[in-house]
């Protein structure tokens, strides 16, 4: 299956044209927690992009665009900041002309452009538009950290945390078992313990 069908019909010919240009291997993976895609350079000398294929659309377009934007960068700058100025702009370049309602729906356009006036390394470092990817809705039996009560305690990774209150753009959450204070993107999914 290629990537056509991962995303929106308006977008294909425009990031065809992009992968085909490049002559970029493009590789659709199964989801990694960390990340949701990568550009990598082999030994072989072989640019090769991942995409995480349980992404919806929007998601995976934008990782797609920006994946594409690491690898040009590669091309035209060499080895520089992963997310720097040469990344940024190449990114922003290469998203403008996605940016249109035939491509993404209206509620995503107004975060997206504001993300685009100082990209982040990753949409998820990003609370508005990392919420409005995700359709403002957890996954079925979780809760996003900052619809909690401050004191809450819920799980995340087999482990029980306590919501405390948010610092700047992450919110202080205390690990019951050995505790230690961590800070959790206001968007992570957790389940809540009652």
């Amino acid at each position: 299956m290629g990537f056509q069908e991962y995303i929106v019909a308006t977008a294909v010919p425009y990031v065809q044209s992009l992968l085909d240009s490049n002559k970029i291997d493009l590789k659709i993976v199964n989801q990694r927690q960390t990340k949701h895609g990568d550009f990598r350079r082999l030994p072989s000398g072989k640019m090769t992009i991942t995409v995480n294929n349980n992404l919806n659309p929007n998601q995976f377009l934008i990782t797609l665009v920006h994946e594409i934007a690491h690898y040009m960068t590669f091309q035209k700058f060499g080895r520089v900041k992963p997310h720097g100025l040469e990344w940024k702009t190449t990114f922003r370049d290469l998203m403008l002309p996605l940016l249109r309602p035939d491509v993404f729906p209206s509620h995503v356009l107004g975060p997206l452009a504001l993300h685009l006036k100082n990209p982040k390394a990753s949409t998820d470092s990003d609370p508005k538009l990392s919420l409005v990817l995700k359709n403002n809705e957890a996954k079925e039996g979780t809760i996003f950290v900052h619809q909690m009560e401050i004191g809450a305690c819920f799980m995340y990774r087999n482990q029980q945390f306590k919501r405390g209150k948010l610092r700047r753009t992450r919110i202080e959450c205390l690990n019951l078992e050995n505790k230690k204070l961590y800070l959790f993107h206001q968007n992570a999914e957790v389940e809540l313990l009652s």
